[in-house]
């Protein structure tokens, strides 16, 4: 099974498609050729530096060793599979789909992907109805204008007589209103119709900076090197990107990239993947807090730098979810307003509003300097499971006898399913065996009996 193809058989490939001699390649990373030889025959299984080194040599990414291009396809058949109401198919018949007919494999996986980001638009658009300070404005211009409009006209059918003077000020004052609702109107559904497009003009310099950061999947090599001007660097990062119109949003990305390039330099790509590889347990391998002791830097930079990171990674243990690992990533200030959202499909992030009170990144505001692990469920559609990593940290300098400003990051990483959709959910207890429920927003979330629900929810079974 396509599955079950080992590293050393993609070594081979690679080398072959390089037209590289075994020879070569051994000798570049300093093992014998009857070793390499092993390497690529499976049998024998490498990690470390030698893996880095393979890839260097290779000029590839360790993940594209160690993970074949088929495991995301079937990953992404098995969350079909598990999201589906009828029962999961066997994992080899999912597996044999996709090596006998990897054509309507992808097709599946195709439908399955745009089912997910259709009702990713309905959450959003749902969110937006309720919390877009753009919309209500719009909204309130509206109706401010028809009734305006209605006042007037009820004046003009009044069947007493009206002064002629007065008659063409109420009728210019009509033509007024009704050019403002015209436009008002027009404004509106121009929005609207944009609301769900790519390209669609961005209502706030938060949008612009989020356009901005997943257009290059947070990930920006540029800064990862060593650069003597990086200051250069980021400016034209900055003045290149068509998605940064206003000077708010310019401003914004010049602090994430300031930081994202102090955390390079803090905390290297290789030095990390190094560590990751040469951990404890597979889990150990994305747990911030145990790769902080290890590397000596704070979480809250492992965390920065694990969701900064190209998203195929290797490593991941088999009861973790799927194949192509996705790091989701969320900060807030000490007010608890979000600063930095990185989706994670299945774990959606507010757009307007508040988020769900129940996140242990707001927990994490409520104890300082004290790291949190746990494991949560999603209470959307699917319901699925996460393990999150949280801490707050001062941000600034510190001062004689002021208190510190702190700021909370929460890492997201995908859980496979462990347990039956209809187990009894944690609302309390973070070490307990069962996952705490937390949400998206009180408006779309349908988990009932909340402590910490603000209003009611649009929403009574879901999508």
């Amino acid at each position: 099974m396509p599955q079950r193809q080992l590293t050393g058989g993609r070594i081979r490939e690679r080398r072959i498609a390089l037209a590289m001699r075994q020879a070569d390649l051994a000798r570049n990373v300093g093992i014998s050729a009857s070793y390499l030889n092993l390497i690529e025959h499976n049998r024998r299984r490498i990690g470390g530096k030698l893996l880095l080194d393979l890839s260097a040599s290779l000029g590839v990414e360790p993940s594209a060793l160690t993970e074949g291009a088929e495991a995301a396809l079937i990953a992404t058949l098995r969350e079909a599979a598990s999201a589906s109401p009828q029962p999961s198919p066997d994992p080899e018949g999912i597996e044999d789909l996709a090596a006998r007919f990897p054509g309507w494999a992808g097709v599946l996986a195709d439908r399955h992907r745009r089912v997910l980001a259709l009702e990713r638009t309905v959450e959003q658009l749902a969110d937006r109805l309720t919390h877009d300070p753009y919309l209500a404005a719009s909204m309130h211009e509206v109706l401010s204008s028809v009734t305006a409009i209605r006042a007037t006209a009820a004046i003009l059918v009044d069947p007493r007589e009206i002064e002629p003077e007065w008659r063409d000020r109420f009728h210019r004052n009509i033509n007024e209103d009704a050019a403002r609702l015209a436009h008002s109107a027009q404004a509106l559904v121009g929005y609207l119709d944009g609301a769900g497009k790519a390209d669609a003009a961005l209502s706030s310099p938060q949008d612009e900076l989020e356009r901005f950061l997943l257009s290059r999947d947070h990930n920006f090599a540029e800064l990862e090197d060593d650069v003597a001007q990086a200051d250069t660097v980021i400016a034209a990062l900055i003045d290149q990107d068509e998605a940064l119109q206003s000077a708010s949003a310019r401003a914004q990305a010049r602090l994430y990239l300031e930081r994202y390039r102090r955390d390079a330099e803090r905390l290297p790509r290789a030095r990390l993947l190094t560590a990751q590889l040469e951990a404890d347990s597979a889990e150990d391998a994305f747990d911030p807090l145990a790769l902080s002791l290890r590397l000596h830097v704070d979480p809250a930079t492992v965390m920065r730098r694990l969701a900064c990171r190209p998203q195929a990674v290797a490593g991941l243990p088999a009861d973790w979810a799927h194949g192509e690992t996705r790091i989701g990533l969320v900060s807030c200030d000490a007010s608890g307003t979000l600063l930095l959202r990185r989706p994670l499909e299945g774990f959606d992030l507010p757009r307007f509003g508040a988020a769900c009170p129940r996140w242990p990144l707001f927990s994490a505001l409520n104890r300082p300097m004290t790291p949190i692990r746990q494991t949560v469920r999603h209470s959307g559609q699917h319901g699925r499971l996460f393990r999150v990593f949280a801490v707050a940290q001062p941000v600034g300098r510190l001062v004689y006898n002021a208190d510190p400003l702190f700021e909370a990051h929460m890492l997201i990483l995908p859980l496979a399913e462990t347990m039956p959709q209809s187990a009894a959910l944690s609302k309390s207890a973070p070490q307990g065996d069962a996952p705490r429920l937390v949400g998206v927003s009180c408006r779309i979330c349908p988990a009932q009996d909340c402590d910490g629900r603000r209003e009611p929810s649009i929403l009574t079974d879901g999508f």
